[in-house]
């Protein structure tokens, strides 16, 4: 696809991806000061949408940031937006909906801003080739989670359930995770030694036919989590928010992880050691293909497939 003509909402109007450019005075660019959304389409129709605004617009709330738009007019212009570049994707070429939101320039820059001064408000759509063919391989081999050094943040001191894009400590465990081994994903700790939550994923494990996740006090509660709790109750499968902790993961017969672009994908280690029998589990596989059937897409095919033609 030709990238030079994808259009950007930025502040108000659509314009070229190639001029949809951030201050560098921006709270967003200066503080981490910036609020986003990230979700996916299945067959170029966007999936749970009115969940990800939702989410968004609550933290928005809570860094108190005005952008200047209702939520009926985000999920508009978010509307618009798709429909101003949907020509340009394929058929098995899904898109990124991504949402970056900040109160715009910091004031003490407000004269050098060339710029009006104004809430920074961008919504692209963008093919979701990177983030699908770099795991294409983890849905048959897995994923190995260890325990980095980096805790989570409690929330008492910061609000995970904000999802923003001040992320240090989530980068922090990717890079100790990395120093374990080279395709390893963290796994963080909360301040009591129960597990939390991943980088940007949230974490299930299955004991005796059970589905087990931690509560959701110190993570971002990803709407992928959401439907996978929801599709667990359509098939009667036994459901539990709870404290869970290293011991834990490691007796459980199989876990998995979520995230709004890969959906879900396997975990067959951790800490260097297999979980259940080292292998892809049935209840993930069950759970995966009634994602797949109710959605009309079998991601995991199509990560491969877009790994085939683009390469990673």
């Amino acid at each position: 696809m030709d990238l030079s003509q994808l259009k950007v909402y930025y502040s108000g109007e659509l314009v070229p991806l190639s001029e949809a450019r951030v201050s560098i005075f921006d709270h967003g660019v200066m503080l981490g000061d910036m609020v986003f959304e990230m979700s996916r389409s299945f067959n170029h129709k966007p999936f749970r949408l009115d969940a990800h605004l939702e989410r968004l617009s609550a933290s928005l709330k809570l860094l108190d940031i005005n952008c200047g738009l209702t939520p009926q007019e985000m999920q508009q212009a978010t509307l618009d937006t798709i429909d101003a570049n949907l020509h340009l994707f394929e058929d098995g070429l899904d898109f990124w909906i991504r949402h970056d939101i900040s109160r715009g320039a910091v004031k003490v820059f407000h004269h050098l801003q060339p710029e009006p001064v104004r809430p920074t408000v961008i919504i692209s759509i963008l093919p979701i080739i990177g983030h699908l063919t770099c795991v294409a391989d983890l849905y048959d081999r897995g994923v190995h989670l260890v325990v980095p050094s980096q805790p989570a943040i409690p929330s008492r001191y910061l609000d995970a359930k904000a999802k923003t894009r001040s992320r240090q400590h989530y980068q922090r465990a990717n890079l100790q995770a990395a120093r374990v081994e080279e395709g390893a994903w963290p796994i963080l700790l909360d301040e009591h030694g129960n597990l939390a939550e991943g980088t940007s994923y949230n974490m299930f494990m299955v004991k005796d036919g059970a589905l087990y996740t931690p509560e959701a006090h110190d993570i971002l509660r990803g709407v992928s989590r959401s439907y996978v709790m929801e599709m667990a109750a359509d098939l009667g499968l036994p459901m539990h928010e709870t404290k869970l902790q290293p011991y834990d993961l490691l007796m459980a017969d199989e876990a998995f992880v979520t995230a709004s672009s890969y959906n879900m994908l396997p975990v067959v280690r951790f800490e260097g050691r297999p979980v259940g029998n080292g292998n892809v589990g049935p209840v993930y596989r069950r759970l995966l293909g009634t994602w797949c059937e109710q959605v009309g897409v079998d991601f995991a095919r199509q990560a491969k497939e877009l790994r085939d033609k683009y390469g990673e």
